[in-house]
């Protein structure tokens, strides 16, 4: 485990058996829930497709950041599947369970901006994040916007929390590394955040 700038990364937390049992639960969400490529309130979509799991998903559109409780489409979202589950549970056992899990597929052009995860109704609360497949340069910022940053490899099976005062610290990914994974069918990343979305259990 270590400590970079109060988030816990702990490398190879998964084995690689691990992570394909995990990329193959996350391919039947996928088929109830599609893959999908947002846009933010001003229409400028984004380089990273998504989906979730959990009771909540997070979305993006016209209408600004939130979580709702259906897929685009209209299906309900799947359930967080248990090898995702059993993570949140093995790295933040004292935490309440997570209610939503959003899925990340990076192709090997995207990337995501540096950004605050500040719209979940509990604060308190840690998010959970899982790198399968390619390796991604994560940038780590401040409290505001700005100032010195650092930045650290994230490699398949790793997990990394972010909770306490990292909370709210400004984050990102730069660019990932095509190639350095045989894990998944093609080059690209798939990142899984757990989070507690809602404001009660659910």
């Amino acid at each position: 485990m270590r400590d970079v700038r109060g988030f816990r990364l702990l490398d190879g937390w998964l084995d690689r058996p691990a992570q394909q049992a995990m990329v193959d639960e996350i391919r039947a969400v996928l088929r109830a829930a599609p893959l999908v490529r947002p846009v933010t309130r001003r229409g400028q979509p984004l380089s990273v497709r998504m989906s979730s799991a959990g009771r909540l998903g997070w979305v993006t559109d016209r209408r600004g950041y939130r979580y709702e409780p259906r897929h685009p489409s209209g299906v309900a979202w799947p359930p967080i599947p248990e090898p995702v589950l059993a993570v949140w549970k093995g790295v933040v056992p004292e935490a309440r369970l997570p209610d939503s899990c959003l899925i990340n597929w990076y192709d090997p052009q995207a990337r995501m901006g540096m950004h605050q995860d500040r719209d979940e109704a509990d604060l308190t609360q840690p998010v959970v994040s899982i790198s399968l497949g390619d390796d991604a340069l994560f940038r780590i910022g401040n409290l505001e916007r700005g100032g010195r940053t650092e930045s650290v490899w994230l490699r398949s099976g790793d997990v990394m929390v972010m909770g306490g005062e990292a909370r709210l610290t400004f984050h990102g990914i730069d660019r990932i590394a095509p190639g350095t994974s045989t894990l998944l069918d093609a080059p690209g990343r798939i990142n899984l955040t757990l989070r507690v979305a809602g404001g009660s259990e659910g």
